[in-house]
């Protein structure tokens, strides 16, 4: 397949996702008004399994080897760039990688739109201002594949499983279904998303949209950054309270351990990859709008310069870190599987875009839903430790739930 690109400086097209059409093929990955968005299917990998990061990173590297390039920017995400969304498991695994057929692009006061056609140049599309979509009506939830309580119960399991030594810290999951009376216009809740938690990355790939304060690692010449979250404490709405919930959060043992085992899983992820890795000596606390986290900003870069492994293969090293699976890995994921009684599908797993240079971002996918015509499967998952209590655990899962649950019906 021989794709012929083409980037072209444009004006600023002012609110990037209301330049999105109505339809199932578009992607988005946006932070404080800046990043990519695109629509249309100009090439298309679907993988599973163990190898889907192999599969996926081979791929991308055989349609840069024959693509035509016309890009005087060379800013990272112009020029020949997919979005991908991959599956948490090795089984099933399923995953993608799409490159769109146009994709528009802001990054530091430049803006560019860039088409991507197979074997003839395409014609620069004119921006504008879609229709508004429309909220979702008649939305009703209910419990996915496991209710409030039979979850209490897994995070029980687990603790004593913990106590018995046979794992460190193991992060569970639960699902809930919200369906509407109609099919849903996924341009609703990105646009609710990303005007509520502008600190988050906005995203859309295949179905799969959400708000994650996640980074798993961005490569961008050469360094390399990778933001860590364990440990959550939810707000309450006040301002005074809620600073002194940071502090307690701050000070927490049980979240400055799950803290701690999630830092060390990623760098012990980059080290065969990255040189000069800056490690702080104790996490900050993140405020968003529905909670709080213990965060840590992990810096490196990558052995050679700009060359060597590229975001993808970063992103693949680095999953699950502990903040998604749990310490130790293999330990943990294989609980996972044994108790969890759901499949996660592409929650919880790197989801971003990569240009040809091997530059790109890949967050993973939290506070995310799965769209499937008029119902969103909605997930949360919570760090599990020796003293976690199951119901302090499933409170703090329904305030996962809180940005996607919002996003669907307007709330603030």
């Amino acid at each position: 397949m021989r794709l012929v690109v083409r980037t072209t400086e444009i004006a600023d097209p002012g609110h990037m996702l209301r330049l999105l059409p109505a339809r199932p093929d578009t992607y988005a990955w946006l932070r404080r008004g800046e990043g990519l968005i695109g629509w249309g299917t100009a090439a298309r990998l679907e993988t599973r399994g163990a190898d889907r990061f192999v599969d996926a990173a081979d791929w991308w590297r055989r349609l840069n080897l024959t693509a035509e390039v016309d890009n005087d920017l060379n800013l990272p995400g112009t020029g020949l760039t997919c979005f991908g969304s991959f599956g948490f498991a090795d089984d099933p695994g399923d995953s993608v990688l799409i490159v769109p057929e146009v994709i528009v692009g802001r990054r530091m006061g430049s803006s560019w739109v860039t088409t991507i056609s197979r074997e003839a140049t395409a014609t620069l599309p004119h921006l504008h201002d879609q229709p508004a979509p429309s909220a979702p009506t008649g939305v009703t939830y209910a419990d996915g594949a496991l209710s409030g309580a039979a979850w209490e119960s897994v995070v029980a399991d687990a603790v004593s499983r913990i106590n018995a030594g046979d794992l460190d810290k193991v992060v569970l999951a639960r699902d809930l279904l919200a369906t509407a009376v109609a099919p849903i216009d996924v341009r609703w809740p990105l646009q609710q998303l990303a005007g509520h938690y502008e600190t988050c990355w906005t995203f859309h790939v295949d179905q799969m949209f959400g708000a994650t304060p996640e980074m798993l690692v961005r490569r961008e010449r050469g360094l390399v950054t990778s933001r860590v979250l364990a440990g959550t404490i939810r707000r309450t709405g006040d301002d005074d309270r809620d600073l002194a919930l940071a502090a307690t959060l701050a000070r927490s043992s049980k979240d400055l351990e799950e803290h701690e085992y999630a830092v060390r899983s990623v760098a012990d992820a980059l080290t065969p990859y990255c040189d000069s890795m800056n490690l702080p000596d104790a996490p900050f606390v993140l405020h968003l709008p529905n909670v709080m986290h213990l965060a840590t900003d992990v810096t490196a870069v990558i052995h050679d310069g700009s060359s060597g492994a590229n975001v993808l293969e970063l992103a693949a090293a680095l999953h699950p870190s502990a903040a998604v699976g749990g310490t130790p890995t293999k330990a943990a994921v294989a609980l996972i599987e044994e108790i969890e009684g759901m499949d996660r599908g592409r929650y919880a797993a790197p989801v971003g875009w990569m240009d040809a240079d091997g530059d790109g971002e890949f967050g993973i996918a939290l506070r995310s839903g799965h769209l499937d015509g008029a119902t969103v499967r909605l997930f949360a998952g919570c760090g599990i430790v020796a003293d976690s209590d199951p119901e302090d655990e499933l409170a703090e899962a329904m305030a996962k739930f809180v940005p996607v649950r919002d996003a669907l019906t307007g709330q603030p």
